[in-house]
């Protein structure tokens, strides 16, 4: 079985809204749907190339309501 390793990019100067620590937070695509975590705590985020879409305008990649 092959392991699959997943590309996580930390989001300079997030804060997490669950446990409020800095730079802890960590974006990346799980399955095709983009996924923000904690690596502090359990916090997890998850939302549809569609949704991202929707809210994106202009420069921003994705938005996550905090």
């Amino acid at each position: 079985m092959t392991e699959v390793r997943l590309k996580k990019r930390f989001v300079a100067g997030a804060k997490c809204p669950k446990c409020k620590a800095s730079d802890s937070i960590v974006l990346f695509k799980e399955q095709g749907i983009e996924t923000v975590e904690c690596v502090e705590c359990d916090y997890r985020e998850q939302q549809t190339e569609d949704k991202v879409a929707e809210k994106a305008t202009g420069d921003v990649i994705g938005v996550f309501k905090p």
